[in-house]
């Protein structure tokens, strides 16, 4: 099970107006636990009124850099975000988790790949540790990456991709869009079917792509993929991963009673009676289990446990496949209980 640790915050960089990025200071002792994947995030644990929050950051770092980066937007109401943007500061410490994540790409240096990525805001964070990642690890890879943003000065790393755009030319391909603004050589409107058949078959279109990325709100998730499946690409080429899901998506659930659950945390069985009617991750917590989580919106899978015996259904999946549901996986923010009776592992995940 995944563990959290006591980090001092090394530098905090504001990256645009709303948004910083955080680097932690690891330990020598912790540095293995804190070894991560390209694409993978962190927990982070906030206390706000003597309320336990619990946000996921992806790592915009690359893991041979030495470095752990995280990227913070500002959500007006947020509850970490705000503090992170206007207080957090150089020798603060905060309580980190140990990275996680399945958005990831783990690169062979003799790889001949193409791979194509749509981001939007926030969304860069994690695609910018990847396609670091692939163009200095894979010399004959390169890399597409379409992002889209209100304007220049929102966009997180913009001087950066700029960078990597001259330092990798031929290698590294930098799209932009802008829904607020018309600038020079930019894309204007939304990443929408124009703009990627305009870089897939147009910028691009001798290229094969081998692997395809998309993070940011679940709409352009949605769109992108259908783009992307029209254009016969399986889905074992494409990840995405969620950063804003979309709020009328909730499949409704009929229930009645209660359930007898048995839940397995760090080898520790805990077993209580719960409503139905609740979520299981919200039972669980209730009854004081250290079950993992974060975002509690069915958009990352850091709640995610097997079910052993019994029944329950997700309200939200955008996450876990069809086999993985088979297989008894299941994301305990979103779960309600169908059966009587049901045993929970959050370690055999």
């Amino acid at each position: 099970m995944s563990k959290f640790n006591l980090l001092t915050v090394k530098e905090v960089k504001k990256e645009t107006p709303n948004s910083v990025s955080i680097l932690f200071e690891i330990p020598e002792q912790l540095k293995d636990a804190y070894q991560f994947i390209a694409g993978q995030y962190v927990n982070i644990k906030y206390k706000k009124q003597e309320k336990e929050i619990r946000r996921a950051y992806s790592i915009c770092s690359t893991p041979k850099s030495g470095d752990l980066r995280v990227a913070v937007k500002k959500v007006d109401d947020g509850l970490f975000s705000p503090y992170a943007n206007t207080r957090l500061k150089a020798g603060d410490q905060l309580e980190v988790q140990v990275p996680e994540g399945r958005f990831t790409l783990e690169t062979q240096v003799d790889n001949r790949n193409n791979y194509a990525a749509f981001a939007a805001g926030s969304g860069i964070t994690p695609v910018m540790s990847i396609l670091k990642t692939v163009l200095e690890e894979e010399p004959n890879s390169s890399f597409v990456l379409l992002y889209g943003n209100k304007n220049t000065e929102e966009t997180i790393f913009h001087q950066e991709l700029h960078d990597l755009k001259q330092k990798y030319l031929n290698r590294f391909f930098v799209y932009f869009v802008y829904s607020q603004a018309k600038e020079i050589e930019s894309i204007f409107g939304r990443i929408d079917k124009s703009a990627v058949n305009f870089v897939l078959n147009n910028k691009h279109k001798e290229t094969s792509f081998d692997r395809y990325f998309i993070c940011g709100p679940e709409n352009m998730i949605d769109t992108v993929g259908g783009i992307l499946k029209e254009r016969n690409v399986t889905e074992e080429q494409i990840l995405f991963e969620i950063f804003t899901p979309n709020n009328d998506s909730d499949i409704p659930i009929k229930v009645e009673g209660s359930a007898k659950v048995t839940v397995l945390v760090d080898d520790e069985e805990t077993t209580f009676t719960m409503s139905k009617k609740e979520i299981l991750l919200d039972a669980v917590l209730k009854e004081g289990v250290d079950a993992p989580y974060s975002c509690q919106g069915g958009i990352c899978s850091s709640c995610m446990c097997r079910i052993v015996k019994g029944s329950a259904e997700m309200k939200r999946n955008s996450i876990l496949t069809d086999d993985e549901i088979d297989d008894g996986l299941i994301l305990s923010c979103q779960a309600i209980v169908t059966s009587d009776e049901i045993y929970i592992d959050y370690d055999d995940v």
